[in-house]
């Protein structure tokens, strides 16, 4: 497997700039043309992070095309999330690149915060991927369910699939979360069995690559549906 490193072309709010981003193309399978997914980084870790980096070589040796890639922040040496719209005009600097990169349909998935702000970039129009991925649905703090993170939710028309560990706690309590779900046009979930928002299952200790290759059959049944 080879992986490159490609420079993208965000427009912000506040002027052009430029991202980091990593490409990894899988061998063309005969007779379709290998899905591509978008991958983004949680808040607190770049997209060099070992879970990201294990579950994209992992969808490589299954055929996907990955793109990992940073968002401005980050870029920029800083460790918290700049404004959403500099994160929603990320996803956006991505669609394009993957438009000569790689033309066609495209899964957007993202850790946490990466995940959601594909959400927000699918509601509002500025992307148009074929699925969303969303690994550990960050539905609220911990703790504080009463400001949920789901109302452009329902406003998405493509196919959604959430991976969540069942003791997330960025997800209880269970119901709301289901409810939430249940809002959705087209989604469904994946649950990791005994898994936390990083999906580290208690008394199994297992490193974070390996972790993130567990996820990857799952992510590439998603990513090939028609």
């Amino acid at each position: 497997m080879t992986t490159e490193p490609v420079r993208i072309a965000v427009a912000l709010p506040t002027g052009d700039t430029e991202v980091s981003g990593l490409w990894s193309a899988a061998p063309d399978p005969a007779p379709d043309p290998a899905p591509t997914v978008a991958l983004a980084h949680g808040a607190g870790a770049g997209m060099e992070h070992p879970f990201l980096a294990g579950l994209a070589d992992a969808l490589v040796t299954q055929g996907v095309s990955v793109l990992r890639f940073v968002f401005p922040y980050v870029e920029a040496g800083r460790r918290m999330p700049g404004p959403a719209p500099h994160a929603v005009a990320t996803w956006g600097g991505v669609a394009t690149w993957l438009e000569t990169a790689a033309p066609g349909p495209f899964v957007a998935a993202g850790k946490s915060y990466g995940g959601r702000m594909a959400s927000v970039a699918a509601a509002e129009g500025v992307i148009a991927p074929a699925r969303l991925v969303y690994l550990g649905y960050p539905l609220h703090p911990p703790g504080r369910p009463e400001k949920p993170r789901r109302e452009h939710l329902p406003a998405i028309v493509v196919p959604q699939l959430f991976v969540e560990g069942e003791h997330d706690p960025f997800i209880a309590p269970r119901e709301q979360f289901d409810e939430v779900v249940a809002s959705c046009q087209d989604a469904r979930v994946h649950w990791v069995a005994g898994g936390n928002h990083s999906f580290e299952v208690k008394g199994a200790r297992r490193p974070a690559d390996a972790i993130g290759a567990e996820l990857a059959p799952a992510v590439a049944e998603f990513a090939r549906e028609r």
